[in-house]
């Protein structure tokens, strides 16, 4: 009985592997060419600035969107600042944004377009196999399933291979590459050892990938929490950035806002400045004190335009565990959460996932080949 059920579960194994191959590759030479995207990114924008004069001060926020609405004709709706002195600032128009110096206003240009695009381009191979438009809900529908099925996988790759004898003899072959093997054999040791070593984090990557693909990941993460699940997650801390708004015509206070916020969030990396509607409305301030990776290391702050009191301060810890951990997840996916060292690991993860596919359809291959010979 036990070996049927281990006969079925291998079958199932190989079956996945074959159909959904392709796909797991593409989504793996994709994330794998996405490993370090926003550093090469970065780099190639070349968008490094320098102050006029030695110990020069950057311009205020007041100032850089006055000279910013007053060159380009139209009203910007948020201004992300960063701490470094040697960084660029951001100015948002909607869902449109340009850089700029901080110390002058001045606009630094588009950057480096064709890389940035050929980033996009992956991303939309890694997500949606390069559909566009209506054919995005295809092509999500079908990396979905295969990332299931990669998931199924992942775990009953290690019940295949559990040897029944714990020897060295046994072990060796599943957790240690061999040199001078045969095609067949070489191609069977490269799939077991590469299954163990990856397992872990192969599984965690696609496990997070499941949460962009179907929604009742997200319920059942709310359900093993036992809270329930908002239209926003948790209390809301949305930079907004992408969000049209018609914007005062001045920005008076804004400077004193934004020392304010900055008293109140001292180590800050970066501040994301969403800008009011009119003067009832609450200024509100996306604050980063990390590299961007780190959920727990941002905050949402909300200031009365004409006061300066404190409207709102939302915290990483005032949101609900399912949320927190929903926030973690994209994250995850890509490595980042771990820094440049989770980086690499889910680079190096997403290479394995690359040699799994081929020496499996290999595998698959002589198996098939040698029962059309029987």
């Amino acid at each position: 009985m036990l070996e049927r059920f281990r006969k079925l579960i291998f079958w199932m194994h190989l079956i996945c592997g074959v159909v959904a191959g392709l796909v797991i590759l593409t989504m793996s030479i994709t994330g794998l060419v996405l490993t370090y995207e926003k550093q090469i990114a970065n780099w190639a924008d070349d968008f490094e600035v320098v102050p006029p004069v030695t110990g020069a001060a950057k311009l205020s926020p007041k100032m850089l969107l006055t000279k910013a609405q007053s060159e380009m004709q139209k009203k910007p709706t948020a201004v992300r600042l960063l701490s470094e002195p040697n960084k660029p600032a951001k100015l948002y128009f909607g869902r449109e944004s340009i850089t700029i110096n901080p110390y002058t206003g001045e606009h630094l240009g588009e950057g480096a377009v064709k890389v940035r695009g050929f980033f996009r381009a992956m991303i939309v191979w890694h997500r949606w196999l390069g559909q566009d438009g209506e054919g995005k809900a295809t092509g999500k529908a079908i990396t979905g399933v295969c990332n299931l099925a990669f998931l199924f996988i992942l775990v009953s790759g290690p019940y295949l291979w559990w040897p029944k004898q714990w020897t060295w003899k046994n072990l060796r072959s599943i957790i240690l590459f061999r040199s001078g093997l045969p095609p067949k054999a070489r191609d069977f040791n490269w799939h077991n050892v590469i299954g163990v070593w990856l397992a872990i984090p192969l599984f965690l990557i696609a496990g997070t990938g499941t949460f962009f693909s179907y929604s009742w990941t997200n319920d059942m993460l709310y359900s093993l929490t036992g809270e329930e699940r908002t239209q926003s997650g948790g209390k809301g801390s949305s930079d907004g950035v992408d969000k049209e708004t018609e914007n005062p015509e001045d920005f008076s206070g804004l400077d004193k806002l934004f020392q304010r916020a900055v008293a109140i969030e001292p180590e800050w990396t970066s501040i994301t400045v969403r800008l009011a509607d009119d003067s009832t409305t609450p200024v509100t301030f996306s604050i980063d004190r990390g590299n961007g990776f780190r959920p727990d290391l941002r905050s949402t702050l909300l200031l009365d335009r004409e006061t300066g009191d404190i409207v709102r301060h939302d915290t990483y810890d005032d949101n609900k565990t399912a949320y927190k951990a929903r926030r973690w997840i994209r994250y995850i996916h890509t490595g980042e959460a771990g820094g440049l060292i989770g980086q690499t690991l889910a680079g190096v993860a997403s290479l394995g996932g690359c040699l799994l596919v081929y020496t499996g359809l290999m595998l698959s291959w002589r198996r098939f080949r040698a029962w059309r010979e029987k």
